[in-house]
């Protein structure tokens, strides 16, 4: 028996069983033997719990391992030498031989003086347990080839990782940088280079299915990409490929556009290394969530395994915290810290501990490294600005590129996260000008007026943006079905995410237009609908399907589009209904909702309103329901709330705005009863508020029912809240409601109970604003796209959106340009106050140079070059030419014989000791 690995396989959370209960076979357990790196299973007696029985099983007949057994590992045999050996006629052998070529057992090798056909029995990894699990059907038969992959990419590894000297030592892969991170480097060695790879097998490539993507999706852990033509075989392994049916011949151009679609996606470029200087037989295009050789220098915390010779650097003066390369780093070497010193000095960051000169075992590893690696920032935080935005759009890299006049580049890098900027830079509530350094100086960046200007471009058809498609697949667009319920920004922000993913989703939308509150609840003089029109019509480019006057429930149930071959919904319906007070005489005639008001004119501005309008509520609501009353003709609007004025939860600019138009404001009062004559309100009876919250800090309003105003009135608009109409949605649905009748759901992913059904913004959260809704949609396409790809985990490696904000009150800015914050002014020949266009102009370029200026550049990447394995996908994802790969590390890029890895090991291993010892010493 073999001795216990550190950490055992789970079997329980497998959806498999691994069979153990065949008559043991012992010409099984002698070729595992034979094949196995993993020292105490060469020494010992395999049993029917070790994997590299297990796994042989499941696969190997004993006929095959007869044959195996007359050969030698790595060893390569033509025929007549393995007829001699087996003693069997080479027309019985041939066929056996072949058959154990497709099954994976065997490879072939033609590097031969004669070019003659030669058999190789190889090692487990790369080799045998990774051709296993190059068959969909083989793997669906005995799905334990999985685990028994996954069990030798760990156990041979888990006591050496620590001892394995720079270039790997012949075990395993080894990372390639991105060619173009790398194409000015004078000093790079030709094999650090693709190119020299493929012009060396020149002719001979071909693409096959990632191993690791099929084999930890069988095992419930999938990443969400199409396994197919991600592993490209070259030189003989590409015949070897096309002859047992894993993969087909590719061009140069096709390999070509794999490896950019690999980058695209921000895949890691690998190469086999075991086989010695200037000699490979596969490039892969790996994903750090389901890769078996990046897990182990990423769970052993052992860059040495596979780290290339370079190492990133940040050039903080470029950099501009946008992240884009924390996001795809996939060793979790970036982090967004900080620019601005501290009245200390700068920060130091930590660094990854690394095991050359400590003691190294399990306490040291990072079994849930593919979480970590997506941790975004330092704890002591990054700019406020991206913190604060509930989509943590770039903010700091779009008014960089502005202040470049790149346009078009920063409404590209807005559309990462936001796919309705046109939209925000009017209606959005700009968290990130009230998180924004720069407010404790003077004023806070006009981010949200740059970022007006740079959309503007979304509203010229000829000039819009339209994002590329980025699909981790090969195969063409996704076939899978996805349905959108709900056309408001959480519903159309999921369908925009899903779009450049690949997918074509439809949009159920129960009204006449798409765009929810966008359309129906913000008024035009804030929001004018040719706005919305235009970042819609990005959607239908990018090919979503927008079905409008259909009410899911109603004219057509969720079962019924299962029915018609819907794999996945998102239900972001929003809160259409308004709430009553629930205090007498509410049902009079010229009492209305303000969700009713704003539905209404929204469709139609002709709407008139006479005589004195009250409108009761303190929200942004309720000032988008005063200044509408008033341009349909109200003679006077006043505003009753709860809150005292420097409470309201209205913001200051919209509260200034409404009273500059005649809103006036009373505080500190709710309704205590409507007075009517003849059917119709003519006055609201109103009791002084006297405390607003509970002991437990809940809403709770409390009133002296003693002390009464009132105020005639001939309209009454109540925006005391809004409510979730759902309807016959989710009728036969497993979806639970919670408090407020919001659909519960995870908080992490926006699941429901009912597995295919996610939902996202007003439903989920209660009333928010438009850019929480965008925020939610984006996860809820994360979500779906995982779920809807086969045994994806929808957890996994995914980025938790995490950030932190930057001490502002410990910063020295040192030099910073002094200009005012700038505004854009109106239009001369709009009635700002009573028309319902919107009078509002954007900057003009010469406003954008000045306002961009006074941006104070807070944070900037930080990379750590301990956990750094010189990928280069970093590089790729920088438009600021502010991360770089270096040469630091040439020793990486040392290829050696698996057979002579412990020539290689055992000086390193003896070096590392006596550091080991010394620094023993030295405490």
């Amino acid at each position: 028996m073999s001795k216990p690995t550190a950490f055992p396989l789970d079997e329980s959370r497998l959806p498999f069983e691994i069979p153990r209960d065949e008559p043991y076979r012992e010409k099984i357990a002698r070729l595992g033997q034979m094949i196995t790196d993993r020292i105490p299973a060469k020494k010992g007696i395999l049993t029917k719990d070790d994997p590299e029985y297990w796994g042989l099983a499941s696969i190997v007949t004993d006929e095959m391992a007869d044959v195996a057994l007359k050969m030698k590992v790595r060893k390569p045999m033509t025929l007549p030498e393995l007829v001699k050996a087996t003693g069997k006629p080479a027309g019985e052998l041939e066929p056996l031989l072949q058959q154990m070529a497709v099954v994976g057992l065997l490879e072939y090798n033609w590097e031969n003086p004669r070019r003659e056909k030669q058999y190789i029995l190889p090692m487990f990894v790369p080799g045998s347990a990774e051709f296993f699990n190059m068959n969909k059907q083989q793997i669906a038969d005995h799905p334990e080839v999985t685990a028994f992959f996954e069990r030798m990419t760990f156990l041979p590894l888990e006591h050496i990782t620590a001892m394995v000297p720079p270039g790997g030592a012949g075990i395993g892969m080894h990372v390639i940088p991105v060619e173009k991170a790398i194409e000015t480097e004078n000093r790079s060695a030709d094999i650090e280079h693709i190119s020299h790879w493929l012009k060396k097998y020149d002719g001979k490539y071909a693409a096959g299915p990632c191993s690791c993507r099929m084999s930890r999706a069988a095992m419930g852990e999938g990443c969400g990409d199409d396994p197919d033509d991600w592993c490209i075989g070259v030189g003989d392994m590409a015949d070897y490929l096309v002859e047992t049916n894993k993969g087909h011949y590719v061009t140069y151009d096709e390999v070509m556009q794999i490896l950019q679609k690999a980058e695209d996606n921000g895949f890691v470029h690998q190469i086999t290394n075991i086989d010695g200087e200037n000699k490979i037989f596969a490039i892969c295009n790996c994903n750090v969530n389901v890769c078996n050789a990046l897990r182990t220098s990423q769970l052993f915390n052992t860059p040495n395994m596979s780290r290339s010779a370079y190492v990133a650097r940040v050039e903080p003066e470029n950099c501009v915290a946008c992240g884009r390369c924390v996001e795809y780093c996939p060793a979790g070497a970036v982090k967004l810290g900080q620019k601005l010193c501290t009245k200390d000095g700068p920060i130091t960051y930590p660094k990854q501990e690394l095991p050359d000169a400590v003691k190294w075992g399990p306490d040291k590893w990072a079994i849930d490294y593919r979480d970590k690696n997506r941790i975004n920032c330092y704890d002591t935080g990054t700019a406020p600005c991206k913190t604060a935005c509930p989509a943590h759009i770039a903010v700091q890299g779009y008014l960089k590129m502005a202040a470049q006049g790149r346009y078009r580049d920063a409404l590209a890098l807005i559309k990462k996260e936001n796919p309705f900027p046109a939209v925000c830079g009017r209606v959005c509530n700009r968290r990130c000008e009230d998180a924004c350094t720069r407010g404790t100086v003077d004023q806070a960046v006009a981010i949200d007026a740059v970022k007006k200007f740079i959309a503007e471009q979304d509203l010229n058809a000829a000039h819009r943006y339209v994002p590329d498609v980025v699909q981790p697949s090969l195969q063409g667009p996704w076939p899978q079905k996805i349905a959108i319920i709900g056309g408001g920004p959480a519903g159309l922000s999921c369908a925009y995410f899903l779009a450049v993913q690949g997918y074509k989703p439809t949009v159920f939308e129960k009204n006449e237009r798409p765009g929810g509150m966008l359309r129906y609840g913000i008024p035009s003089f804030k929001l004018e609908k040719n706005v919305i029109d235009a970042e819609i019509d990005i959607l239908q480019e990018l090919g979503v399907d927008i079905r409008c006057g259909v009410e899911v429930g109603k004219d057509v149930t969720l079962a019924e589009l299962r029915r018609q071959g819907y794999r996945a919904f998102y239900i972001a319906i929003g809160c259409q209904g308004g709430r009553r007070a629930g205090v007498p005489g509410e049902d009079a005639a010229g009492i209305e909702t303000a969700v009713h008001l704003l539905r209404t004119v929204g469709g139609d501005e002709s709407r008139k309103m006479t005589g004195k309008t009250v409108v009761i509520g303190g929200g942004n609501v309720a000032i988008d329901a005063a200044r509408v009353s008033l341009r349909c003709g109200s003679d006077g609007v006043t505003m009753v709330c709860l809150e005292p004025r420097d409470k309201m939860p209205a913001s200051p600019e919209e509260i200034a705005e409404a009273e500059e138009e005649g809103t006036k404001i009373t505080c500190g009062y709710g309704p205590k009863e409507f007075l009517s004559e003849n059917g119709h309100v003519t006055a609201v009876v109103l009791k002084k508020c006297t405390g607003l919250y509970n002991a437990e800090g809940r809403f709770a309003p409390t009133y002296d029912e003693n002390d009464t105003i009132t105020l005639p009135c001939d309209n009454v608009v109540l925006s005391i809240g809004q409510c979730i109409e759902w309807g016959d949605l989710l009728n036969g649905e497993a979806v639970q409601l919670g408090r407020g009748q919001g659909a519960v759901a995870d908080a992490l992913t926006y699941q429901t109970a009912q597995p295919d059904i996610f939902v996202g913004g007003d439903v989920c959260t209660g009333p928010r604003f438009a850019i929480d809704a965008i925020a939610a949609g984006k996860q809820g396409a994360i979500s779906i796209h995982r779920f809807v790809q086969p045994n994806t985990s929808l957890t996994i490696g995914r980025n938790r959106r995490d950030f932190h904000e930057l001490d502002k009150s410990n910063l020295a800015l040192g030099e910073y340009d002094r200009a005012p914050r700038q505004s854009a002014a109106l239009d001369a020949g709009i009635d700002a106050h009573r028309s319902f266009r919107d009078a509002h102009l954007t900057l003009t370029e010469d406003q954008v140079k000045i306002e961009t200026a006074r941006c104070l550049g807070c944070g900037a990447s930080v990379v750590d070059p301990n956990k750094c394995i010189g990928c280069g996908v970093c590089t790729t994802k920088c438009e600021f030419d502010a991360i770089r790969l270096h040469r630091d590390l040439p020793e990486c890029s040392k290829m050696v014989r698996s057979e002579d890895k412990f020539k290689a090991i055992l000086p390193y291993m003896a070096k590392r000791e006596i550091k080991i010892r010394f620094a023993k010493k030295e405490k």
